[in-house]
């Protein structure tokens, strides 16, 4: 009986069908040492060469072939080629007078050959017969011709009741696309059949073994004795012509009522295209010459396939790159037509077929005809970032890379993306339609779990009847030759874009110029912020209070300028939302709490002065009230503004529910800042008044700091920090272990260093450039970086990919703010700006340690 092999609902795919140990019963199989003795023999050995296969176990084959087959065999042996080579000899004799045709392969390291006996009439001619076979395949026009030819031939040649051409899908599904059919049968053409119905491993032996019989669906297997060698391996049948069937597959040719089948793979540049798949409703065995002719006949239809595939290519493609070469001279004359999705669709029209075509060009998108709304254009440019880069991207299921696409399906189900710069990523993006297709499968292709004749598993489709299934949310899907012509495409793309760049070096000359007339305003502006920073450290001088005092309500003057620094830049340097001001100075003071902050008043716009100078004001006010007004307390602010008739601006503070006010005995530089910068900086007033309920401010700026307009529209910006009590992180550790820290410049390496040992660093590695950085991985473990990112003429983004390699968490510090542009790899990597302090740089390196 055949070996029993455990199955359960995933044994389609994970049978071993190769290690079945049996064969079937029209033919003996024997496994010879390289000496040819013989190891293995099947259990019906008696039938053919009248000895049982115990007694053949360790007698030399010769015994039983005689000398002169033994020698013909040898020989014969000697013109395999190739792991999987097979060798045939047809009508040897052997002792005894009968006659058997042979095949012989190497498996392992045993000889195995087997043997059935010859037909009767062997084919007289058999080049003749082939070369009519491949004649008539030649006078055939069209593929679909071309693929009924070739079943006619194969029945003719075989005799089996049905020969289909199966043609296997890139899902491993398959369709019927022609066949050849006796009369009172129904036909299977164009049906469908899913990837399960023929397993990947099956699809594997498929291309090892192009040609496989199984003569009668109902035959007793025949074991191989023994099963198992000395090493407990049984034999690899996977080259073998009588390998036995799996139960499976039995069961689901019976389902199918087969009673034999046949099967030629039709092998195209590699892969498994299809099958000649041939069924007979009662046992059939063409001769093993036959069949050979039948194999040989697969093998030179697949190279008839090929080329006719090879020529429509061709055809195809010389279309294709005519209509690229003039897409192309025409962009390279006027590069505005590389914005332009109705010149760009009209042309790649002919050569990749679609329905719209959409251009991701510079953060701008431009669409002609059926494409997904402008809005979600910028989502699969940002999908697509995600993806390898420099390649091109398809597909017919456009939901099932974003599913909110199935909202636009009817106009674009399918996308071919062509990239067409390196940095940032723009896209040519070509969408094709919906097409509702209903799909005729041969039976319902969903197996459900049932318990079968090998117990409980996923069992064989018992139902083949014709099963209809519509598909919608899909696309005609992009074939190969058009993603070869995509491809092409993309690179000329590439190339005009490039030689476009070259056109802008006059533009960049003339940038230079403008670039120095920067550096001078730059110049200018850094000394103006190098006095400022001087006074600030001056004037916050305070006698009666200690160091650590005097740090924190230096640091806090000093980031409020860098918020409202961020915040200009962030627009360019031009006027700025109050609005925005006073919310980002509040976020540090108010966190979830936001409703105690009362704001009241129409969009306005500071000019950049007046922003830098505000932000110092309400810094102060922020501050005082943390301290000891309202927001100490359970108090509340309210802020209104407006324009008075002058069109001057008038921002009033208010502070109620706080604890009793008092006026100040001394008048420091908070109350200075107050009282005296909008005067002096902005020509305006500024009045304070200390009531018992709480404290009042009108701060007046003159209409020529003053602009209306939208600040709801404007973005947020982000606090870079919490200037309350950073004093505190003594007792908020989080750093466990050694911390490197790789920064340039020395000032605010030494600060920066005080404050990770603050945060319980337990020894601070610097190093100022990345030769060093990387001598320290290499020298020390390293629980936790802060990486400066520019590091003069390097950036330490080596470093950040040697930390990353070894799964330390890092994070970079930088003050190029908004601007920084981090590779895709590491895009996710937080970033501290400059200047930064003890309280937001423990608030970043607490959320990466899960602190």
């Amino acid at each position: 009986m055949q070996q029993t092999v455990p199955v359960d609902l995933g044994n389609c795919d994970r049978e071993p069908i190769h290690q079945l140990g049996a064969i079937q019963p029209f033919g003996f199989l024997l496994c010879l040492s390289p000496d040819w003795i013989i190891r293995r023999a099947t259990a019906n050995l008696p039938d053919y060469l009248g000895i049982s296969a115990e007694d053949a176990l360790g007698s030399p084959a010769i015994d039983f072939f005689g000398a002169e087959a033994i020698h013909l065999l040898r020989n014969r042996m000697t013109l395999l080629r190739g792991a999987d080579a097979v060798e045939r000899v047809f009508g040897v004799q052997i002792r005894g007078g009968r006659r058997f045709d042979f095949a012989m392969h190497v498996s392992g390291g045993d000889i195995v050959i087997e043997g059935e006996p010859s037909a009767e009439t062997p084919v007289s001619d058999t080049a003749s017969t082939i070369r009519a076979m491949i004649g008539r395949l030649d006078a055939t026009n069209g593929l679909s011709a071309f693929y009924r030819e070739g079943a006619r031939q194969v029945r003719a040649l075989t005799g089996f009741d049905r020969v289909m051409v199966y043609r296997f899908d890139a899902d491993g599904a398959g369709t019927v696309v022609a066949e050849a059919v006796g009369g009172g049968l129904g036909s299977f053409l164009d049906l469908r059949y899913p990837a399960s119905d023929i397993p990947k491993q099956a699809r594997a032996l498929y291309l090892r073994t192009p040609f496989r019989i199984i003569a009668d669906v109902a035959a007793e297997p025949v074991p191989v004795v023994p099963s198992l060698d000395e090493r407990g391996q049984p034999v690899d049948l996977s080259l073998s012509v009588l390998r036995s069937v799996s139960p499976i597959h039995i069961e689901y040719l019976v389902n199918m009522g087969v009673g034999a089948s046949l099967s030629i793979s039709i092998i195209v540049e590699g892969r498994l295209w299809g099958l000649f798949a041939c069924h007979h409703y009662g046992p059939r065995r063409p001769g093993f010459e036959r069949r050979s002719i039948a194999e040989l006949f697969g093998q030179m239809f697949a190279f008839k396939l090929e080329a006719r595939e090879r020529q429509m290519l061709s055809a195809y493609e010389s279309a294709a790159r005519a209509a690229s070469d003039r897409l192309l001279a025409a962009i390279a004359g006027d590069n505005q037509l590389l914005d332009n999705p109705d010149f760009i669709a009209e042309m790649l029209g002919t050569a990749i077929p679609c329905d719209g075509i959409a251009i991701w060009l510079n953060g701008h998108v431009a669409q002609s005809g059926q494409t997904p709304p402008a809005d979600f254009i910028p989502v699969i440019a940002k999908r697509l970032n995600a993806m390898t880069p420099g390649h091109i991207f398809a597909t017919d299921h456009l939901s099932a890379l974003l599913p909110q696409a199935d909202a636009w399906a009817d106009r674009a189900a399918g996308m071919l993306a062509l990239p067409i710069s390196r940095s940032p990523r723009d896209y040519v993006l070509l969408f094709r339609e919906e097409r509702i297709r209903s799909v005729n499968w041969g039976g319902d292709p969903h197996k459900p779990a049932s318990w079968g004749p090998n117990g409980a598993r996923l069992s064989p489709r018992k139902s083949f009847e014709a099963w209809r299934e519509e598909v919608r949310g899909r696309a005609e899907p992009f074939t190969d030759a058009e993603l070869r012509v995509a491809e092409m495409l993309r690179v000329s793309l590439i190339e005009v874009v490039l030689r476009l760049s070259d056109d802008a070096q006059e533009e960049r000359r003339r940038a230079t110029e403008r670039q120095e007339l920067l550096i001078a305003e730059l110049n200018h502006r850094v000394r103006n912020i190098l006095s400022l920073i001087r006074g600030l450290v001056r004037q916050s001088r305070d006698p009666q209070a200690d160091t650590a005092t005097y740090v924190r309500m230096l640091e806090g003057r000093i980031e409020a300028l860098a918020r409202a620094h961020d915040q200009i830049t962030q627009d360019n340097w031009s006027p700025a939302p109050l609005r925005r001001l006073i919310e980002t100075e509040a976020a540090a003071y108010l966190g979830g709490r936001a409703s105690r902050l009362k704001l009241e008043g129409e969009p306005t716009l500071l000019s950049p002065q007046a922003f830098s100078t505000m932000a110092l004001v309400l810094h102060e006010l922020m501050t005082n009230s943390a301290k000891y007004g309202a927001l100490s307390d359970s108090g509340t602010v309210a802020v209104g503004w407006h324009r008075s008739d002058l069109d001057e601006l008038v921002i009033e503070w208010r502070e109620h529910g706080g604890p009793p006010v008092n006026a100040p005995t001394r008048q420091g530089f908070g109350t200075t800042i107050i009282q005296r910068s909008i005067p002096y900086d902005l020509g305006g007033r500024a009045e304070i008044r200390y009531q018992l309920a709480g404290l009042e401010a009108d701060l007046i700026i003159p209409a020529r700091h003053i602009s209306g307009g939208d600040a709801a529209s404007a973005p947020a910006a982000l606090p870079l920090g919490d200037p309350r009590d950073s004093s505190a992180i003594h007792d908020q550790a989080v750093i466990d272990g050694v911390a490197l820290l790789v920064e340039d410049s020395l000032i605010i390496a030494m600060d920066a260093e005080d404050i990770l040992n603050a945060l319980g660093a337990t020894n601070v590695v610097t190093a100022n450039g990345t030769a060093q950085a990387l001598a320290e991985i290499e020298r020390e473990t390293i629980a936790v970086a802060v990486l400066d990112f520019n590091l003069g003429d390097e950036t330490s983004l080596v470093v950040a990919e040697a930390l990353a390699a070894r799964g330390v968490p890092f994070i970079f510090a930088t003050g190029y703010g908004e601007q920084l542009s981090l590779p895709e790899a590491l895009a996710e990597t937080p970033v501290l700006q400059k200047p930064y302090t003890a309280a937001n740089l423990r608030r970043l390196l607490g959320s990466i340690l899960g602190a």
